[in-house]
């Protein structure tokens, strides 16, 4: 089953989907859509979960659109899932099961889900997301690979997306900030309401900040996660502070550097107890992240009164306090992140109180009934006889529609054309794109099911 009832029939009814999988399922989105879910409930609504994700096969057909529609090279899942295919298949998918309910409300976690052309008819779509196309651009390991096309068509799809919304409700104000200046969007339709962060509870107990113990968690990703970044940065604060260890979770394509520093450990998976004891004895939380749009570890980190070490960008500079329970790094590079540790462990009096302020700062601020709380205030007062707002329909210029590859009709000899079409594709283009696609498809899928 796609769709499970979450609560009695009771309450006001209520669909959230996620593209990722189940969304009470812990594993998906790192639980938030489950624990928004939850929260909900607790506050009297009828939930029914929506998984949004979709077979491989749909991704080498949107991988295939790609590729043909002159977007660029993949590197990662995402760049076929933000095209205008899967956003149909996703959004077909979700509307089918809100018919199949009687439900007219859905809270998306993400817009890929979203109805990315027509009309929106009955359905009055929310939003729950942690980042925007435009503001995922200033940051990307894989920027590059987007040609100009890909760039301007996703962006519209997005706009799309995001107008077809009821509300919109952010992770961060500086996401607020970009959907109403970038794309436009109302600003009374948009409030940033936070997240929570995880089952870790408020840490009382006795830290050492003099310690030296640096702290970095990557579950995947590794260099996205700024690992690579930071084996470099502690090589160099190793020159000062020789006493200084860090320990990697995660981390396997750390393993597979050549060299590592001294006073390195890496750790495979660990329980979620064993986490635990190893953010309350680390002195600080060493998370260079690239492009993350948020980071609930961030969060984990200061309820263990651990202050963070990151880079100034996107949501670290909301939860760090502008610097007030963490340390911002301006540049990506080993030497402002080796400066910055250097600094952090020079000073344990400032790190305990940081912490302090830190875990202060999480505990008002960071909880999922309180998401809940404040998306009820929307979601509460449908607003009876209000009509859904009026979604229109935007073409995107360039996008070659594509179907599942036992679909192309050698005796036609082309693809037929959709929506945005540039025209017939020959059959050979066809499977030559689609068998480079499908070798990629197996690698992706595995990165965006553990996303």
């Amino acid at each position: 089953m796609d769709d499970v009832v979450f609560a009695g029939a009771e309450g006001a009814g209520l669909a959230i989907s996620s593209i990722f999988g189940p969304p009470r399922d812990s594993r998906t989105w790192s639980a938030a859509p489950a624990s928004v879910a939850e929260g909900l409930e607790h506050l009297g609504f009828r939930i029914v979960g929506i998984d949004a994700s979709v077979p491989r096969a749909a991704y080498v057909a949107g991988g295939l659109s790609h590729v043909l529609s002159g977007y660029g090279q993949i590197r990662y899942s995402e760049a076929i899932a933000r095209g205008p295919l899967l956003r149909r298949f996703r959004a077909a998918k979700v509307a089918s099961a809100l018919r199949r309910h009687g439900l007219t409300r859905v809270l998306h976690t993400g817009t890929l889900d979203l109805p990315p052309a027509g009309g929106a008819g009955d359905v009055r779509h929310y939003l729950y997301c942690d980042s925007t196309w435009n503001l995922s651009l200033r940051h990307r390991t894989d920027a590059s690979l987007y040609t100009p096309q890909a760039r301007a068509a996703f962006d519209r799809l997005e706009r799309m997306s995001l107008t077809a919304c009821e509300h919109i409700f952010t992770f961060g104000q500086y996401v607020r900030d970009d959907i109403i200046m970038h794309y436009g969007i109302p600003a009374e339709r948009v409030t940033a309401v936070g997240s929570g962060c995880g089952e870790t509870a408020p840490y009382s107990g006795v830290k050492n900040y003099a310690s030296g113990e640096l702290l970095f968690i990557a579950k995947h990703l590794f260099r996205e996660k700024g690992g690579d970044l930071l084996l470099d940065a502690f090589h160099l604060a190793l020159r000062q502070r020789p006493e200084l260890r860090l320990t990697i979770i995660g981390g396997a394509e750390g393993r597979q550097r050549q060299t590592l520093p001294p006073n390195v450990t890496i750790m495979p998976f660990v329980t979620r107890e064993t986490l635990t004891c190893l953010l309350r004895g680390a002195t600080v939380l060493v998370q260079p992240m690239l492009n993350d749009p948020w980071g609930q570890v961030y969060l984990e980190a200061l309820l263990a009164r651990t202050p963070v070490i990151g880079l100034d960008r996107n949501g670290l500079p909301e939860i760090a306090g502008e610097g007030r329970h963490g340390f911002l790094v301006r540049e990506a590079t080993p030497e402002a992140l080796s400066r910055a540790i250097v600094d952090a462990v020079s000073d344990p009096l400032r790190l305990a109180a940081m912490g302090e302020l830190g875990q202060s700062y999480v505990v008002r601020n960071h909880s999922w009934a309180r998401v809940a709380a404040h998306m009820a205030v929307v979601l509460e007062p449908v607003g009876i006889g209000r009509a859904p707002l009026h979604q229109t329909r935007v073409e995107v210029p360039g996008a070659v529609a594509v179907p599942a590859p036992a679909e192309v009709s050698a005796a036609e000899g082309s693809v037929p054309p959709g929506d945005g079409s540039a025209g017939t594709v020959p059959v050979e283009a066809v499977v030559q794109a689609s068998a480079a696609v499908a070798n990629l498809v197996p690698d992706l899928l595995d990165e965006e099911k553990r996303a």
